[in-house]
């Protein structure tokens, strides 16, 4: 999964390069690009040779939609397509293992940024840095002063509204899956989303979450979130460093 990540990552990349590439719209209205498309590919081919037997639902392929399994392997090719195409940077690749509804091993590599996440095969999350692997922990946050990380793409005033909830200390914007990484990475404390997401956007940030000491639960209940839910739409969500006094919605 790491190595298809990176593999990918150097496909959007050479992409991502160019002076220009097409922009189409798929039916709920989201761009997709090649960049999407190709990455989707690879990972899809090198997941099948080395997972024969376990279901894979990726974005890109529609037909994996109504796939269910207690077992599965979930990819979204290129999260925050919308910053890919605005060149901002924070575009991510996510690879996840799904075991009875919990996400166990993800991979989030931001391939613009350099910066790689991912679950090693005890469960720890770790960030590689120049082949190096430096174990991630959540902080202890203070819920005086909390760090606040929110959606760049899809913010709102209800996001608004509840993140005025708690005593905020700084809060930082950021594209895709990142958000749950800077929390993994003891870099913000919170990140609620109020809004429409599917479990590709969130599994592989999820995982690396829960190996980082993290958790991430359903926004209306604080109840531990699912996955392989049908359709693989995801409810609102909080994910947060324990500690963090949740506040009801």
């Amino acid at each position: 999964m790491r190595r298809l990540a990176l593999e990918a990552g150097a496909l959007i990349m050479e992409i991502y390069g160019r002076e220009d590439f097409e922009v189409k719209s798929k039916s709920d209205e989201s761009p997709v690009t090649i960049a999407d498309e190709t990455a989707d590919a690879h990972i899809s081919a090198g997941l099948r040779a080395a997972f024969p037997d376990v279901t894979l639902v990726t974005e890109e392929q529609s037909a994996s939609h109504s796939a269910q399994a207690e077992t599965f392997l979930i990819v979204d090719p290129l999260d925050g397509t919308k910053e890919f195409i605005k060149r901002r940077g924070e575009f991510t690749v996510n690879i996840a293992y799904v075991e009875n509804g919990v996400p166990v091993r993800g991979v989030v590599y931001a391939p613009a940024k350099e910066r790689l996440f991912y679950t090693r095969a005890d469960g720890v999350s770790v960030e590689e840095i120049d082949g190096a692997q430096r174990d991630m922990r959540v902080t202890t946050p203070d819920n005086g002063a909390l760090m606040v990380v929110a959606s760049k793409s899809h913010r709102d005033q209800a996001t608004d509204d509840y993140i005025n909830k708690y005593a905020v200390k700084d809060m930082t914007s950021a594209g895709s899956s990142l958000k749950f990484c800077l929390v993994a990475a003891g870099e913000a404390d919170i990140y609620p989303r109020l809004g429409r997401t599917m479990e590709w956007d969130t599994a592989a940030g999820d995982a690396v979450l829960r190996g980082a000491g993290g958790k991430m639960v359903r926004f209306d209940d604080h109840e531990t979130f699912q996955y392989g839910k049908p359709g693989y739409e995801n409810t609102f969500f909080i994910a947060y460093a324990p500690g963090v006094e949740l506040k009801a919605g």
